[in-house]
């Protein structure tokens, strides 16, 4: 970038919930309309991030923020997790990526030093090469943006999969904080025209994970991965990045789901095995050149063309099969810097599969919910009373919101993965699995009594957030409470009891 881009911004820091003062196109005095101008008076209180104005850089904690996308790639995201638990960086005389990743974020260029203690979720113990208050133009325009809509409430319209990955990390969690830009204010608006206004300024993303349109209803709450449908073509894309196409100057939003949205029909994953390097890699070789054959001024999605998407004119950037990013992508595990895709199958193995659903539930679920047989998946659902699971049948909570107690006695197997439970949950005598937060699998805000009593399966509560009494006893293989510890407001008792 030019001079320009070296001209300073000027900051507060990285202060919970703080305006960080404006970018270059930061408001004057004197700009604001009269109904911002009543709001945001001083002395006068204003909910959440109402008063912010576009160009302003504002440090909210990760659950503050509402995705404008209803599906991730998940394993981009195994990719960015895989490597941040990795030591190959540090063996290799740098720093982790996950240090690099977070200070980028943060518009603060790249890791500078880090403890050997560091987390992300405390910026205290490590620094980055632009200090807090000395940000420039070059350090703030990678940084991830949000829109502020209704009630002051926080949109992310970029880096859904970044911050995804840092509330997943160990180290990370929802309550972990990072800068993110201001793009526009749009609180004075009704819900409906600021969606309205969001589709038609092409700031969110109304598909699922096969294409197909949805409503804003769709949308989650939250980030993390539970909260998202896995596309896998939207991985796929990612790992082209370089090879097939490249991030153009001002790019369009959405991108990589415009590249999938093509590929989806082009190239079927039936029969693909996307767990197995070899043929994952060869999936990313026949995407990417049929990605290098169109011709330029191609209509690949929405409007766009070939070249407007970053079309690379050719392969590989013009390299060798052996050279280049295609060669990167493939290296193993053991090479001393491991390729992208490495790293995601790696982490993806810890993975815990979903069993089979017979059953599956999405929207709202009003009244008592009883699982007598087979698996039933609560996806992204909400269910308005208690749920019951019978001996031998099997319960699966991804995303899902429960207003009522959960109990399970003598289950085949329960796991929650980043949903909301307002009421007790007792799993006792389980002879499957009982997962409940872990590798993978988002952790879970349970508010009331929680029980693991006598369970002959494995058991694993990690990463949750739980409002009342931990009670944990007579588990045969005991509980498995990391890599990240609970949260938990009340007594932890028994086999859960704090260290």
């Amino acid at each position: 970038m030019g001079t320009a881009s070296k001209r300073r911004i000027r900051g507060t820091g990285l202060v919970a919930g703080a305006l960080v003062a404006g970018t270059v196109a930061a408001a004057t005095p004197g700009t604001a309309g009269a109904a911002e101008a009543a709001r945001c008076a001083p002395g006068r209180a204003a909910p959440a991030y109402t008063c912010a104005r576009p160009g302003d850089l504002v440090a909210p904690a990760l659950e503050e923020l509402r995705p404008t996308q209803a599906v991730l790639g998940h394993d981009e995201v195994y990719y960015k997790l895989g490597r941040y638990r990795s030591d190959k960086d540090a063996a290799a005389g740098g720093f982790n990526k996950r240090f690099d990743d977070w200070c980028e974020a943060n518009g603060q260029g790249e890791a500078a030093s880090v403890r050997p203690d560091a987390r992300l979720d405390d910026p205290s113990t490590f620094t980055c090469t632009v200090p807090l208050g000395q940000e420039t133009e070059e350090s703030v325009e990678p940084m991830k943006t949000a829109v502020v809509g209704p009630g002051g409430q926080l949109y992310l319209t970029d880096g859904h999969h970044t911050l995804t990955s840092f509330l997943e990390s160990p180290d990370g969690g929802p309550r972990a904080r990072v800068r993110v830009r201001v793009t526009d204010n749009f609180s004075d608006l009704s819900p409906a025209a600021f969606w309205q206004r969001m589709r038609a300024e092409n700031k969110v993303w109304l598909r699922d994970a096969d294409g197909r349109e949805i409503t804003v209803g769709r949308l989650p709450e939250r980030l993390g991965l539970a909260s998202f449908q896995d596309d896998p073509y939207r991985s796929l894309v990612y790992f082209t990045r370089d090879i097939g196409y490249a991030v153009p100057d001002h790019a369009p939003e959405f991108l990589e789901y415009q590249w999938g949205s093509w590929l989806r029909p082009e190239l079927p994953l039936a029969g693909r095995d996307l767990d197995d390097p070899a043929a994952y890699l060869a999936l990313v070789k026949d995407a990417s050149r049929r990605m290098t054959a169109l011709a330029p001024d191609t209509v690949v999605a929405d409007g766009r063309t070939a070249a407007q998407l970053g079309r690379l004119a050719a392969w590989n950037d013009g390299k060798k099969e052996t050279g280049g990013e295609f060669a990167k992508l493939g290296r193993p595990l053991t090479d001393a810097k491991p390729g992208k895709l490495a790293y995601a199958l790696d982490f993806k193995k810890d993975v815990a599969r979903t069993p089979a659903c017979t059953t599956t539930l999405t929207g709202t679920h009003n009244g008592p919910l009883v699982v007598n047989r087979g698996v039933t998946c609560l996806d992204r659902a909400s269910v308005r009373g208690p749920v019951t699971v019978r001996p031998s049948a099997v319960l699966v909570a991804t995303g899902a919101r429960v207003e009522g107690p959960v109990r399970a006695d003598g289950a085949a197997g329960v796991q929650l993965c980043g949903t909301s439970v307002t009421g007790p949950l007792a799993v006792t005598g389980a002879t499957g699995p009982v997962r409940v937060g872990g590798t993978g699998c988002t952790g879970n805000r349970i508010t009331g009594p929680v029980q693991l009593v006598n369970n002959t399966g494995p058991v694993v509560f990690t990463a949750n957030e739980v409002t009342g009494p931990l009670t944990c006893f007579g588990n045969a293989t005991g509980v498995d409470t990391t890599p990240r510890p609970n949260t938990v407001r009340g007594p932890a008792t028994g086999q859960c009891a704090n260290p």
